[in-house]
């Protein structure tokens, strides 16, 4: 048998799941309420069926951790703007190019209408196109987490040391903790929590220190997790059984990937290029202070913002969408009356259906007619 076959197997042993389960069930003395911040955990927990296997007095709310789904419709008309600039080659993410802007305008249908955009898998394949391209203007509309941003700093650091004067980045990087304390603040009520899971991926590059001030100053407790189903499980177990305890700590169960300090390495390299940008529209959230990051003068030579007139509207989500709400922890995707009729993957109203990180994606395509459909209104 393959080694990493294996080893993602042990990850997914139903009789260790089982065993959890049975641990679960008697830590949760109480209702309680929990978030899982990232959308990857959202997609994992609808993908194996672990909504319908919780006990009854579990209440899973989902967050707000979607790169693609938190993008304000004001950032994606501003890449179909640029894009449809003649000089311009207009490369990103491939979820990005199917969530809509304003009047439903999409960068799939600008790419349609003769715009030269790009899907690639890596900020790497930006610079590249950027070397094969020397006559076009390359930008990289960059967006995503603390986990996409190292990569994003490190083209902009070859493309200053290598003078590649037709490289620019429109950076949409947002940070994780401020959009958690966002979440649990007054402003945001409706949204009582027990516990967080804290995201994978992202707590690789920050570390687990950096989620202190939610157990510190909210007194919740916050679980980083795996994304494998017995990661999910084993982390409710201990957000269970410190609520029972009256406890509010940072745990980690994801200890093979999470260190408490994070990587220092990423760290330095993105206070290198980044630094904190005094205010970011998060999409449901609102204008955050100091929730993003913008690109250094010392790279400026290779800022979008500052080579091309880009105008960033406040649009508001259309008015049939929940997304907003959703991705506030307010809604689940079926309260939304066009959640599987008007909006589906293949016509997205809202960024929640676009992505397969969004809440709304995730319903839709494994909610119905498994074990998570069955005991949806249990859960919920």
């Amino acid at each position: 048998m393959n080694g990493s076959l294996r080893f993602i197997e042990e990850f997914r042993d139903p009789l260790a799941g089982r065993s959890i389960i049975g641990r679960l069930e008697k830590s949760v003395t109480r209702p309680i309420r929990l978030m899982e911040f990232c959308g990857g955990h959202t997609h994992a927990f609808y993908r194996f069926g672990l909504l319908g296997l919780l006990p009854e007095k579990i209440r899973m709310i989902h967050g707000p951790g979607c790169p693609v789904c938190i993008l304000p419709m004001g950032r994606i008309d501003a890449a179909i703007d640029l894009s449809l600039r003649p000089e311009v080659l207009l490369v990103t993410y491939g979820d990005v190019l199917r969530v809509p802007g304003s009047a439903g305008m999409t960068l799939m249908k600008a790419k349609s209408r003769g715009a030269d955009v790009r899907i690639i898998y890596s900020a790497v394949e930006a610079l590249a196109l950027a070397r094969k391209h020397p006559e076009r203007k390359v930008v990289f509309f960059a967006i995503g987490f603390e986990t996409t941003t190292p990569p994003t700093a490190a083209v902009l650091v070859e493309a200053r040391k290598t003078g590649l004067r037709n490289f620019f980045v429109f950076a949409n990087h947002v940070m994780t903790p401020p959009a958690m304390r966002a979440i649990l603040s007054d402003t945001n009520p409706g949204a009582e929590l027990d516990g967080m899971i804290g995201p994978s991926h992202v707590s690789t590059v920050i570390g687990s220190n950096a989620y202190s001030f939610v157990a510190d100053e909210f007194r919740i407790p916050v679980v980083i997790a795996g994304f494998e189903p017995l990661d999910i499980l084993l982390a409710l177990n201990m957000l269970a059984t410190q609520i029972s305890g009256n406890r509010a700590v940072v745990e980690n169960e994801y200890r093979r990937a999470v260190t408490p300090e994070g990587n220092q390495l990423a760290q330095r390299l993105i206070r290198e290029v980044f630094e904190t940008a005094p205010s970011f529209e998060w999409r449901g959230l609102g204008i955050l202070r100091e929730s993003s990051l913008q690109i250094r003068p010392e790279f400026s030579a290779h800022d979008a913002l500052c080579h091309f007139d880009i105008s960033i509207p406040a649009v508001p989500d259309p008015k049939a969408c929940e997304c907003g709400e959703i991705l506030k922890g307010l809604k689940r995707p079926q309260d939304c009356r066009i959640f599987g009729s008007l909006c589906t993957p293949d016509t997205p109203v809202g960024s929640c259906m676009v992505s397969a990180e969004g809440a709304c994606a995730a319903a839709y395509h494994y909610g119905s007619g498994t074990v998570v459909g069955k005991a949806r209104e249990t859960v919920y």
